[in-house]
Parts: structure tokens; C-alpha cells; sequence
């Protein structure tokens, strides 16, 4: 059964959505991100990704109470990323109740810091956030394209003990087109011993089935639900 991650993304802290990750195309969803965590906990789900977006442009974790808020108020396993550049961001993330963590930009500009959190907390608390765009890995919030090819570059941190890693079809992300299921495919195909998370696209119930078949082992999607695309009721088959 694929794993269902629905994502909270947070600017000012508020639940907001962009599309292809850019900054002018925000929409604001919700002004409390504990009440839509809350809403997934009652319906059923147990795991969330909180993307501070806040701290993704800032290069340093800025929503951090909002993350302790829904970490306190909810038994949600969370799964947070944006601004994480130091041991300190790191730090905070963890005392403020995330159970794991998401790293992209850190993996590919600094990997022997990336590699040093890795040996500290484990392959299952420390993420890989592979973000991809004509595959190849983006940083900085995606706005900067890096020389990595995807396939490669994954491979290169699977041999050095990665095992979750959350890849984001860029040119996806938010538009409601349907997910990059030949990508995920294609990466499973070259590390099949990793637990894949596929991010971006995701429009309606049928696309999350198609994920499941695919044999994609997590999912992760948010602009779908906020859009009424997909309801939290229709979930249930999966849960």
C-alpha cells in the first residue's frame, strides 16, 4: 500500500501552495497549519511533510513554532524541510518535534556535512530531497540548476548509506498535470533498494493509483486536497 504524505507548506505561517515553486504564485489555503494537520489526523492519516518556505528563502529555519505547535498538538509523524543549513537549523527541527528531516541543498553544495548528519541521526531520520529538473538536481529553493544528473547523483548517496529520498518533478510541482510516473520508474529501475517518495503533480485519486501500481512506495501532495481535487474521504482506500 503506498504512503500517503499529504504536505503542509508554510509562509507567514500560514498553509500556502506554489506552483513550480515560485514565490509570486502563492495561494494562501488556510491561516492555520495546525488546524490542517489536525484535519488529516482525524481522517485518518498518520505522516505529514512540512515545507517551511519561510526558511527556504531565508537559508535558515524561520517557521519553527508552527512546527512545534503541530508536533504538540497532533501525534502526526512529520517530515520537515526548508532552511536546514547548519547544525543548528538541524537541531531545532528535531527539538521542535520533526521525526525526520529533508535535505537537498546541503547534499549537493556541502555532502560531507550532509554525509556527517547522515551518520549522526541515521538513513531513516535524514532525508534526501532530490529535486529535479530536466534531470537534473535543483537547489536553493530550486532556483539554481546544478551540474548533478539525478541518476548519478542518487546513486553516489545510496552507495554512501541514503535510503529515503523525496524527488519533486519541478516542472510539475503544483500544476495539477499528473506526476512524473516514467521518472520514478527510471529511478527505481537504477536504485530499487531505496524508499522513494514522489512529490509533484499529483492531481486527482487517480493519479495516487497510478503511483500504487507503479510500485512507488510513498507519495506526497498537497495542492490537489486544498484544490477539492481530491477528497479526504477518497483516501480512505489507502489508509
Amino acid at each position: 500500500m503506498i504512503e500517503l504524505i499529504p504536505a503542509i507548506d508554510i509562509i507567514a505561517g500560514k498553509c500556502v501552495r506554489l506552483s513550480q515553486g515560485d514565490y509570486k504564485s502563492k495561494k494562501v489555503y488556510n491561516d492555520s497549519p495546525v488546524e490542517v494537520a489536525k484535519e488529516f489526523e482525524a481522517n485518518g492519516i498518520s505522516r505529514i511533510h512540512i515545507v517551511d518556505l519561510d526558511g527556504a528563502a531565508s537559508h535558515h529555519i524561520v517557521n519553527y513554532r508552527i512546527l512545534e505547535q503541530i508536533a504538540s498538538q497532533t501525534s502526526l509523524t512529520i517530515d520537515f524541510g526548508g532552511g536546514i543549513k547548519s547544525d543548528d537549523d538541524l537541531k531545532i527541527a528535531f527539538d521542535n518535534g520533526a521525526q525526520m528531516v529533508t535535505v537537498g541543498s546541503i547534499a549537493v553544495k556541502q555532502p560531507d556535512l550532509f554525509l556527517h548528519w547522515l551518520n549522526q541521526y541515521g538513513n531513516e531520520k535524514i532525508i534526501l530531497g532530490a529535486d529535479v529538473k530536466n534531470k537534473k538536481v535543483a537547489v536553493n529553493g530550486w532556483k539554481e540548476d546544478s551540474a548533478h544528473k539525478l541518476l548519478p547523483f542518487l546513486n553516489d548517496y545510496v552507495h554512501k548509506g541514503v535510503y529515503k529520498v523525496i524527488c519533486t518533478d519541478i516542472s510539475q510541482d503544483g500544476m495539477l498535470q499528473g506526476p512524473s510516473i516514467d521518472l520514478y520508474k527510471e529511478i527505481l529501475e537504477h536504485t530499487p533498494e531505496i524508499y522513494l517518495i514522489a512529490s509533484g503533480g499529483v492531481s486527482c485519486i487517480d493519479d495516487i493509483i497510478a503511483l500504487e501500481e507503479a510500485k512507488i512506495p510513498a507519495v506526497i501532495f498537497g495542492k490537489a486536497l486544498y484544490e477539492e481535487r481530491i477528497s479526504l474521504k477518497e483516501l480512505s482506500r489507502f489508509i
